[in-house]
């Protein structure tokens, strides 16, 4: 389980990083341009990426108050994208050196509603993980709408396997 998610951690920050170099060479108008999706735009939608890593970090590390990063100030694309990649930094450090024990205990915590959970930390892990490829894949479409087509990387999870893996 460990060196799976260790791998999953990699990928994540690497995934993360290939799509997000490819957000920042649109032009800026771009990022904030409507388009169907959960969130309305790539801007947002990158956003909510980092404050939900940034959420599930401060959880696990048993923050009394959560702080969001888009609660705190007004990034613009640069700045939410070096805070996204920041973030997911911290996790593949973490899944680095978590021990097989760690991931077996019991994280409690509340989501935004304040509805109390207790769930292993490999479940936590797995779902910041699968969390980001999900946004990943509203973006490319995102990206898709906006004319952008032939400057999509493929960001799955094989391809970066393969990568690594020579």
């Amino acid at each position: 389980m460990k060196d799976t998610l260790q791998e999953f951690a990699r990928y994540n920050l690497w995934a993360n990083e290939t799509l997000t170099s490819v957000i920042l060479g649109l032009d800026e108008h771009q990022h904030q341009q409507h388009t169907p999706s959960s969130f309305p735009n790539l801007y947002a939608t990158v956003l909510h990426m980092w404050d939900a890593e940034s959420a599930w970090w401060q959880r696990m590390h048993k923050h009394e108050k959560i702080m969001v990063p888009s609660q705190n100030f007004n990034p613009n694309m640069r700045e939410a994208v070096n805070g996204l990649l920041s973030q997911s930094t911290l996790w593949s450090n973490f899944a680095s050196t978590v021990t097989d024990q760690e991931l077996k205990s019991v994280l409690q915590y509340r989501n935004i509603r304040g509805d109390e959970f207790t769930q292993p930390l490999h479940e936590v892990l797995l779902h910041v993980f699968n969390h980001g490829t999900y946004h990943r894949g509203q973006l490319v479409t995102m990206i898709r709408a906006l004319g952008h087509e032939e400057t999509l990387p493929q960001t799955d999870f094989i391809v970066w396997a393969r990568k690594v893996k020579g």
